[in-house]
């Protein structure tokens, strides 16, 4: 219903900030990550939001990019996730760390943020993979074409995610896409 507010910043109280929109306030609940990037008070500022609407309350958070948006959305998706919890998520890790957390199967990393257990970082694993981000590349930390071409090339020949990417790690920098794919094969196969 409510997609993007615009207006002046007129208050901040983690997690919560005040945006004035011609008049009016909407008290818009961000995560970490939005709140340390938004300008001082009294400054414009933009965020694109998702408003919940529950028996006792209506609720807008509030995001800086559609990334994190998209993570929110994804995120509250999955069962036992609400939106304080995927706040939460994303107060406690980038989008990028999630996508890279979900895309390499670490519980590890997951279990660091306050309020997710083993059984919910398991759940986030499972429901999320293949979901966060635009592309695997992006998820993996793949920095050049020829890394995502390789990466591409060895989740086609029916290797996991985190399999790939583990053997995209140790290969040599620079390296081309046909001798990539060669070395990592051999790497796979030990």
């Amino acid at each position: 219903m409510i997609g993007r507010l615009q207006g002046l910043l007129a208050a901040k109280n983690p997690p919560q900030v005040l945006i004035d929109c011609h008049g009016v306030g909407y008290d818009v609940d961000v995560p970490m990550s939005t709140f340390y990037n938004l300008p001082g008070l009294g400054e414009q500022v933009t965020l694109l939001t998702h408003f919940v609407v529950r028996e006792d309350a209506q609720i807008l958070y509030g995001f800086a990019t559609p990334g994190e948006r998209d993570a929110f959305r994804q995120l509250i998706k999955i069962s036992g996730v609400g939106p304080r919890t995927a706040l939460s998520i994303l107060s406690g890790m980038g989008v990028d760390d999630l996508a890279q957390a979900i895309t390499l199967q670490e519980v590890g990393r997951l279990k660091k943020v306050p309020g997710i257990g083993p059984k919910t970082a398991e759940r986030l694993l499972l429901e999320l993979k293949g979901k966060l981000g635009p592309d695997i590349g992006m998820r993996t930390g793949v920095t050049s074409d020829a890394q995502a071409d390789i990466l591409q090339a060895l989740v086609a020949l029916g290797y996991s995610d985190k399999e790939a990417a583990l053997a995209l790690k140790a290969l040599p920098a620079g390296v081309g896409v046909s001798e990539g794919i060669k070395l990592a094969l051999k790497a796979l196969a030990k």
